[in-house]
């Protein structure tokens, strides 16, 4: 317990300590990397702002429930509630978002039901995918996303059916 708590201090004594025997300008080394990362941080601000954006029209809209509602009969076929499908969708798009769903799954489900796990498998097994490309990204300038993009896809919706199969098959 306390380690954690003394672990940062050490390591920026450790660093300071370091510049200090190589005999670097520490702080104006400080300086200039509190200078790129302000700058960092005003080029990446825009793709940031966007995916929030995008995020908070798609949730609180309700836009992605009515667009899936053609879903409910496969899903109900295969067993799969439906209220985990928004969940999956907006996964690859924004972590917090769907840690906000998986919440909601939680509390209204309860954590050992057959949703609340499978909302817990699915948040484990995928990936932020266009947030990511688009941060990242985003912050060197690259504008040629597209293989990327499809192979982050791709891994989200492996995830996202092997969180499905794998739920089914250990929770029934």
């Amino acid at each position: 317990m306390i380690l954690s708590k003394i672990i940062i201090p050490l390591f920026v004594i450790t660093i300071i300590l370091f510049g200090l025997k190589r005999k670097l300008p520490i702080y104006d080394i400080f300086l200039e990397g509190a200078k790129e990362g302000l700058i960092t941080i005003f080029n990446i601000f825009p793709s940031i702002m966007a995916m929030v954006f995008a995020v908070n029209i798609l949730t609180n809209s309700h836009l992605i429930e009515f667009s899936l509602q053609f879903l409910k009969p496969l899903l109900n076929f295969l067993n799969i509630p439906f209220n985990i499908l928004p969940m999956a969708f907006i996964r690859p798009i924004s972590g917090t978002a769907s840690l906000a769903m998986l919440n909601t799954i939680l509390v209204d489900f309860g954590p050992d039901s057959f949703i609340g796990r499978l909302a817990s498998t699915l948040q484990g097994c995928t990936d932020t995918t266009i947030y990511v490309l688009a941060l990242y990204f985003g912050s060197v300038k690259i504008t040629k996303i597209r293989y990327a993009l499809k192979v982050g896809l791709f891994a989200d919706f492996v995830g996202i059916v092997a969180s499905f199969i794998v739920v089914k098959i250990i929770f029934g």
